[in-house]
């Protein structure tokens, strides 16, 4: 049953480096734009449920740019603010063989979202319009601001019996030096809050700051998430364990933790085009699962498929149909299409 889904968050204008040149190498850039809550509600939006971003954008041409942007990708942009003249920017240099892609980000905390001010949105009437809503750790890291608009609406959309998702996505870059100190509080008071969470071990370990004895990161996963879990009274738990491989293909598995229960998927592996976004496209997948009401295997098979899939793509944004990860679940490396 199609569902009504928000993700509040910041739109960023990506800023990628043709081919695999480094920033100080190249002399044109191409942009899109994306961001966690754009990359989530657009790939729901695809299946089949209403995508809403809430958020802010600047009053002028690039905000414009945006908003078009937005449109394109199915977006409801019923709840998009706009003032302020700034947008938040990252530089993408693609990484080849040894050397991997880095990210640069750039004018974030001046954005119009992230300085947005008490009041821009209407918390209360939003959570009466939705059924989920999805927060993220990037967005969690901007500034105090920021982090009462999430709890504020967090609690809003609680009191009126939706879904709170949070995805930890934790960034070193974003938080500065005693990170893991400064955020554990803020994290926490999300966790308290959430129902459906992103996460693994390293999560628990580093940002929480639980303590395990195993060594092996199934075995600390095994062993954290179900203490996660119990503290924060979380009722979903989900998330991947990557691995690179030699031939500098990818392997990926997804696990869910639901009724004390563990579910994983089968370990796909595949080659890499863009690795951008390919977490979003999986919590979109354990998302759509949960609110289809599929069994954790089902859903952690869709969410593994999806984030797959979205390897494949050029850009942040997953842009598989429901049929396309279905398919993707059943079949090995497909022909053309005719």
């Amino acid at each position: 049953m199609a569902k009504r889904v928000a993700s509040f968050g910041e739109v960023m204008m990506r800023l990628q480096v043709p081919g695999y040149e480094f920033l100080s190498q190249a002399s044109t850039l191409n942009y899109s734009f994306s961001g966690t809550g754009v990359n989530v509600t657009s790939a729901l939006a695809r299946f089949g449920h209403t995508g809403y971003l809430v958020s802010t954008l600047p009053d002028n041409a690039v905000g414009d740019a945006a908003a078009s942007y937005l449109q394109k990708l199915g977006i409801n942009q019923s709840f998009i603010h706009r003032s302020g003249d700034y947008v938040g920017m990252y530089f993408l240099e693609n990484g080849f063989g040894a050397r991997p892609s880095r990210v640069t980000y750039s004018n974030r905390l001046e954005s119009s979202f992230n300085t947005a001010s008490e009041g821009t949105y209407n918390f209360e009437e939003i959570a009466r319009k939705i059924d989920i809503v999805h927060f993220c750790g990037i967005t969690l890291a901007m500034n105090d601001s920021i982090r009462q608009h999430m709890k504020t609406f967090a609690k809003a959309v609680k009191e009126n019996g939706g879904t709170v998702v949070f995805d930890c996505n934790y960034r070193p870059s974003l938080w500065g030096e005693d990170g893991y100190k400064k955020s554990k509080r803020y994290y926490e008071e999300m966790l308290d809050l959430a129902d459906i969470v992103m996460m693994n071990e390293k999560d628990a370990m580093f940002v929480l700051g639980m303590k395990t004895e195993k060594e092996e990161r199934t075995e600390q996963l095994v062993d954290l998430i179900p203490a996660v879990a119990k503290k924060y009274k979380i009722s979903v738990i989900a998330g991947t364990h990557r691995s690179i491989n030699g031939d500098n293909t990818h392997s990926l598995r997804g696990f869910i933790f639901k009724n004390q229960t563990f579910t994983f998927s089968k370990t796909v592996t595949f080659s890499v085009y863009d690795r951008i976004g390919a977490g979003d496209a999986y919590a979109s997948g354990i998302i759509h699962g949960e609110m289809e009401d599929f069994s954790p295997e089902k859903t952690v098979a869709f969410a593994a498929a999806a984030g797959m899939l979205a390897h494949t793509v050029v850009g942040d944004t997953p842009i598989s149909s429901e049929a396309d990860i279905f398919r993707a679940m059943t079949e090995s490396v497909g022909d053309v299409e005719r």
